[in-house]
């Protein structure tokens, strides 16, 4: 029995995993973003404990005899989170998380101070990314960055309460900027170019090795493994994205999906480091050694639906969803357009001031209207990132999935799947990908095979792009990006 914890933005959720691929039992807990600035976006270690606590107490009230049978532990968890540690290993502030916005001034120093950061990175300097983020503390935190022993992602802090061990791996370290990602190893320059050094930061592995165990206290209370003859493992791990990979066996080069979560995603693994930091995509290292992944973010994509749901005072997401599948074909054309930038954006523009829009509303304009404008915004976000991917002859895109919480619309995945004009495949289960990742990884840790670990999931759905009605996307995502440069220099 292989157990994955993920760590997200809303919740922390924990699976079990068997041997024949069933997921056994899974457990939530929900988790709160705190911004008590514009651009700022924090939250306190300790709550992510608590909900480790709470997730681990559902799991023994309702699998116990699963969890004693767990031999390895994974991990996975949103990325970029600055967790600051002093030397006694004790928080010295809450996380500054991946979706905030606040470093814009620190990413145009560090561009500066290391010309060379995206052909090492492989990204460009972006405020979601971690070492900007570190510059910021050391300008208006001093005293802070002083204290600052050690710097942690935060699925990395979690193994260290775990484990008593500083560890990353190398898809999360991809994530920071201070990784040399073709070389799968910490830049002392890029280090450097923030004031700090290997010291500050956790020794690497890779996400499909051990990285260390499970302290034996945290053991007992949880009753975890009490029937194994030797301590629970804790794999590497990976970032939640390379970790949904994993999870619907997504790591063969050419293979990818789209996720339609708090943010959007664009994946597709790769068998090389193949940067394209111009249009702001990311090449990162996956959790398996030897392979990398290309991937686009759109920082606002079913938190966008969320957000119009409230403002627009529909029941919930999936009212406005429905709402927005009753507008007609034909109708669509004469919709507003939205600009979905409601925490700035990623790829492919790389400007954390962009804002979201409604643009050409009417009296004629009601809340179906309304409502299939912030859908369709987030799907032309996506193609965007999407149309960043640059991918070589020799290894042409093969397998795209959906995943994500939007996924379980079949109606925005159709939409999606036309507006990219690329068949999607829903599998089993891609609604636990980062947790079943997470879990997969600790089974190839305990000595599983990768053929046998990562294998695809049962097909649920195919969703094959429709040519009708593909000349109407077409000339409403040109307009799209129009409007986007008409006031891309009114952002501010």
């Amino acid at each position: 029995m292989y157990l994955g914890l993920d760590l997200g933005t809303s919740e922390l959720k924990a699976l079990l995993l068997a041997e024949d691929h069933r997921i056994v039992g899974v457990a939530r807990a929900a988790l709160t973003v705190d911004r008590p600035q514009p651009l700022w976006s924090e939250q306190a270690p300790s709550q992510w404990w608590q909900a480790l606590e709470e997730v681990m107490a559902q799991l023994l009230d309702s699998h116990p005899e699963a969890l004693a049978a767990v031999r390895a532990i994974g991990l996975s968890g949103q990325m970029h989170g600055a967790t600051l540690l002093d030397a006694a290993g004790e928080v010295l502030r809450p996380a500054i998380l991946w979706n905030d916005g606040r470093s814009g001034v620190q990413c145009e120093e560090l561009t500066r101070a290391v010309p060379r950061l995206g052909e090492i990175a492989g990204n460009l300097a972006m405020p979601g990314f971690t070492a900007p983020k570190l510059l910021w503390v050391r300008e208006h935190e001093p005293e802070i960055f002083k204290r600052t022993a050690r710097v942690l992602l935060p699925k990395d802090w979690l193994r260290f309460m775990l484990s008593g061990e500083a560890v990353s791996e190398m898809s999360d370290a991809a994530g920071t900027l201070w990784l040399d990602v073709g070389a799968r190893d910490w830049s002392d320059e890029l280090l450097a170019a923030t004031g700090l050094t290997r010291d500050h930061m956790p020794r690497l592995v890779e996400g499909s090795e051990v990285s260390a165990k499970l302290k034996p206290e945290l053991a007992a209370r949880w009753g975890v493994g009490s029937g194994a003859v030797r301590a629970v493992l804790i794999a590497g791990g990976a970032g939640d994205n390379a970790a949904s990979a994993v999870g619907m066996g997504l790591v063969e080069p050419g293979q990818g999906f789209v996720s339609l979560g708090t943010s959007g995603v664009v994946f597709v693994s790769t068998d090389r480091f193949l940067p394209n930091p111009a249009q702001a995509m990311h090449a990162f290292c996956h959790a398996l050694p030897k392979r990398w992944h290309q991937m686009s973010v759109m920082l606002s994509a079913a938190s966008a639906v969320s957000w119009a749901a409230k403002t627009f005072r529909f029941a919930d997401e999936a009212a406005l969803l429905e709402a927005a599948a009753s507008v007609a074909l034909a109708d669509r054309a004469r919709c507003p357009l939205f600009l979905p930038y409601l925490s700035g954006e990623r790829s492919p523009h790389n400007n954390p001031n962009a804002q979201g829009a409604l643009f050409g509303l009417t009296h004629a304009h009601g809340p179906a209207e309304i409502a299939y404008a912030v859908v369709e915004g987030v799907s032309f976000g996506l193609r965007d990132g999407f149309d960043t991917l640059r991918l070589p002859a020799d290894m042409p895109l093969r397998e795209v999935a959906l995943v994500g919480g939007g996924a379980r619309s079949i109606w925005w995945g159709q939409l999606l799947a036309d507006i990219f004009q690329v068949p999607l495949t829903l599998y089993a289960g891609s609604e636990t990908g980062g947790a079943l990742g997470a879990a997969r990884l600790a089974w190839l840790a305990d000595g599983g095979a990768v053929a046998e670990v990562c294998a695809l999931p049962p097909v649920r759905q195919k969703l094959t792009p429709s040519s009708e009605g593909i000349d109407g996307h077409k000339t409403r995502h040109a307009r799209f990006q129009v409007l986007y440069m008409a006031l891309r220099d009114q952002f501010r």
